[in-house]
């Protein structure tokens, strides 16, 4: 009889915006292993696009509603049994707090509960079940900035069992990816022989795009002539947006682009790229940036600090001034500056092959789980 095969649960709410991704970099860390990795969405309809780009030996869709995910959950903590019976899963991968919920309670595995945003544990509701479970949980924060929250909430949980396991990105294939300059520009209808400042993301408070606005007028009469700020993304505030730009006297300089498919393909399109973000948990776009090549500014807070730290610019949040100097800095003569480093910190601590060591380097992952024999 043959020896039954070693089977890692990834439990994921959802595959929208970039939790697809996030399924994608935790079944990677398994890849060349005996470990085979099942990937669960609670939500969404089965998608073979979605079962593809989920690196994973075996996806499920339960395509619950939103309502089937509210409250106590039983159905799901039902099917989720029904899933590990008969077969040898070892552990548990659950994002986001919901699916952590449901896998703490359809088991007894070892489950490994990954944030990607603030404020998680600020209620206590949450605090009070979470502590039930801390022996076989281990916390990761997809930032030291996450971490250290969740360590603030949760003051007495040993460090160990709170850490940070950086977002990453398959660095050679999103640059195989990225279209040229020139074919960039002409998808997003941006002239040849501007110079642009890029942001992406969606038009909403968190984004500070009003900030982001505001700087790029305090720049525009040092920056070379018909420089343009393109930004990429939908949302609310999309008309207040165009109205300040407006009454800055910088419409003509300011592209909203909308929602772009596939919006890292066309990041070279952009001279430098500004994140404005409050309180960016870590900030995907920034590594997206990096990958073309294009030097990076950010707002000094959140996990996107963490990300820039010696190869990009960092402005204090809201400061349209200090942002202002980060854009003239950054004008074509100092691009190679950035550019260079950005790419050796991207290879050497935000990629796949980076972030795959890190895991099984962490001592809780060695306790609760057997590392693979190819470490």
């Amino acid at each position: 009889m043959s020896k039954p095969e070693s089977r890692v649960l990834q439990l994921c709410h959802g595959y929208d915006g970039p939790f697809l991704d996030c399924a994608r970099q935790y079944a990677v860390l398994f890849a060349g292993t005996e470990y085979k990795v099942t990937t669960v969405y609670l939500t969404g309809a089965p998608s073979a696009e979605v079962e593809a780009g989920s690196a994973s030996d075996e996806v499920i869709f339960l395509d619950y509603s939103s309502r089937e995910v509210r409250g106590l959950k039983l159905k799901a903590i039902r099917d989720i049994r029904r899933i590990l019976a008969g077969r040898d899963f070892k552990f548990c991968i659950a994002h986001r707090f919901k699916p952590i919920y449901i896998s703490l309670l359809a088991c007894k595995l070892p489950v490994i509960g990954v944030h990607h945003a603030f404020g998680v544990y600020s209620r206590f509701s949450r605090r009070l079940f979470i502590n039930r479970f801390r022996q076989r949980l281990l916390l990761l924060g997809v930032s030291n900035a996450v971490r250290d929250e969740m360590r603030s909430h949760l003051a007495g949980w040993p460090p160990e069992r709170i850490e940070t396991l950086y977002n990453r990105i398959d660095v050679e294939a999103v640059q195989a990816e990225q279209v040229s300059r020139e074919l960039a520009r002409e998808h997003l209808g941006l002239p040849q022989d501007a110079w642009v400042v890029g942001n992406v993301g969606r038009l909403h408070p968190d984004k500070d795009q009003a900030t982001l606005i505001r700087g790029f007028a305090l720049a525009l009469p040092n920056l070379p002539a018909g420089s343009l700020l393109a930004i990429m993304g939908s949302g609310r505030l999309e008309d207040s947006l165009k109205a300040l730009a407006s009454e800055l006297g910088v419409a003509e300089s300011v592209r909203f682009l909308g929602q772009v498919a596939n919006g890292r393909r066309y990041f070279k399109a952009f001279d430098v790229f500004a994140l404005t973000s409050d309180h960016e948990p870590f900030g995907m776009v920034l590594l997206e940036a990096m990958a073309a090549g294009v030097p990076v500014i950010c707002s000094d807070c959140g996990g996107g600090r963490e990300v820039l730290e010696g190869v990009g610019l960092l402005f204090s949040l809201g400061d349209a001034m200090a942002l202002a100097g980060c854009l003239l800095q950054c004008e074509p003569a100092a691009v190679d500056v950035w550019t260079t480093p950005s790419i050796e910190r991207l290879s050497g601590v935000f990629s796949d092959v980076a972030v795959r060591t890190s895991f099984w380097q962490l001592p809780l992952v060695r306790r609760l789980i057997s590392p693979p024999s190819i470490y």
